[in-house]
């Protein structure tokens, strides 16, 4: 079956991205294999892990055959945001099916329309009715019932912290449901001044902030520069922002779409104006753009001098704003990388190896991508630390999340 709903979503890939750039404003080219063209391999990934996945056999004394059994959690309530709502949505709700759950899905309110007609191709493709329910509305209401229903056994979420402390709330007042929360960040992306090529690292770091208007939960939104390069590097990084075409999201030419909202767009406008407050210097960008459209866009930002201390540094826009901050020493790179309580991804570009070994076991995150952003498949997990949150989306180890074991002890 989850063959099947892979099959259908591939079938309809272009419509379903269509669907999500409808709503949220991710550029086409991105959306197409960033929504259905991951979802579908998503499907297909758990579809093939299960019969991969066994209890096990523990080693008791003689006369005793201990088993440990992998069970289904039950109901499952899944809360996606609006950036990658079927990308985020499949990683939740196949392996949750996968491991024989039911599950309740929330999408956000600016973006249900491609997670809808996700459950209409899964009810077309033989999924009983009530296995999968999603359900629309606002978070203060439908999301808040999901987080206090003694009928949900776990809670899945991906969004705000703000929001995600209000369901480890809810959680308490109610069934002490386990709760998993990816939470954001406020990623450090650290060039060194022995990288391997400093011009395709300023294109992938460009991409690696500006993609999808800066939507992106693991987003490089902080740049960390070695002294002897930084004039350079930023002039580099400068001419490669200037050159994303910014515009109508369903333009195939397009490469920085729309941003989400004009609450969104206001809150992006605002960190500008902050950062121009404490001492940040806007090198590029940074403002509202083709406002005569009707659409809220806004030009790929670039922000220099930012210290340790400030609200850029340490507070997650998600908005196509980058932080620039230079460093001189790799103790002083790492002290500032782990400098925020985030710790969902980062990155390094540097040719020496070693460095990148140390780079790779000191930075806090859950992801550290060396001389590239981004990229990672269903092979390997996603997950963060601090207040990036808890638990893991994609690989086997996701599948931990619904499922409970259960020992059985048997006297011989």
């Amino acid at each position: 079956m989850l063959h099947r709903i892979a099959d259908r979503i591939e079938a309809e890939a272009v419509e379903l991205a269509v669907l999500g750039v409808r709503d949220n404003g991710t550029e086409f080219s991105m959306a197409l294999k960033a929504e259905p063209g991951s979802a579908a391999g998503t499907f297909r990934y758990y579809a093939e892990a299960l019969d991969k996945v066994a209890g096990e056999v523990a080693p008791t004394a003689p006369d005793v055959l201990g088993l440990v059994h992998r069970m289904p959690v039950g109901v499952v309530g899944a809360i996606v945001p609006w950036n990658f709502p079927l990308m985020i949505g499949a990683w939740k709700l196949a392996p949750a099916l996968a491991m024989g759950n039911s599950v309740v899905l929330k999408p956000a309110e600016t973006a249900s329309l491609t997670l809808l007609r996700l459950a209409e191709i899964c009810s077309e493709c033989g999924l009983p009715d009530g296995v999968l329910n999603v359900v629309t509305g606002a978070g203060a209401e439908t999301g808040a019932a999901l987080a206090v229903s003694n009928g949900v056994d776990v809670l899945a979420f991906t969004g705000s912290g703000a929001t995600g402390r209000k369901l480890l709330e809810a959680s308490a007042r109610s069934n002490l449901k386990r709760c998993y929360l990816e939470l954001g960040g406020k990623s450090p992306n650290i060039v060194f001044a022995d990288a391997p090529d400093l011009a395709k690292a300023a294109k992938v770091s460009a991409a690696g902030i500006f993609r999808n208007s800066g939507q992106v939960c693991i987003a490089g939104s902080r740049l960390l520069v070695e002294a002897s390069i930084h004039d350079e590097f930023v002039e580099l990084l400068k001419a490669e922002a200037e050159s994303l075409r910014v515009g109508d999201p369903l333009d195939l030419s397009t490469r920085v779409g729309a941003v989400n909202s004009e609450e969104q767009l206001r809150r992006n406008l605002s960190f500008m104006d902050i950062a121009r407050s404490e001492g940040g210097q806007v090198v590029t960008g940074g403002a509202r753009i083709l406002e005569d459209t009707g659409g809220t866009y806004m030009s790929p930002a670039i922000v220099t001098h930012v210290a340790r201390d400030h609200a850029l540094f340490q507070r997650e826009v998600f908005g196509p704003v980058l932080a620039v901050t230079k460093f001189e020493t790799e103790a002083e790179a790492l002290s500032l990388a782990n400098g925020t309580d985030f710790g969902l991804a980062a990155a390094v570009w540097t040719e020496n190896l070693s460095r990148a070994h140390r780079m790779v076991a000191g930075i806090r995150a859950g992801v550290v991508h060396v001389n590239t952003y981004g990229g990672a498949d269903n092979t390997v997990p996603l997950g963060g630390v601090g207040q990036s949150g808890n638990g893991h989306d994609k690989s086997m180890h996701a599948l931990d999340k619904y499922t409970d074991l259960k020992t059985a002890w048997i006297q011989l």
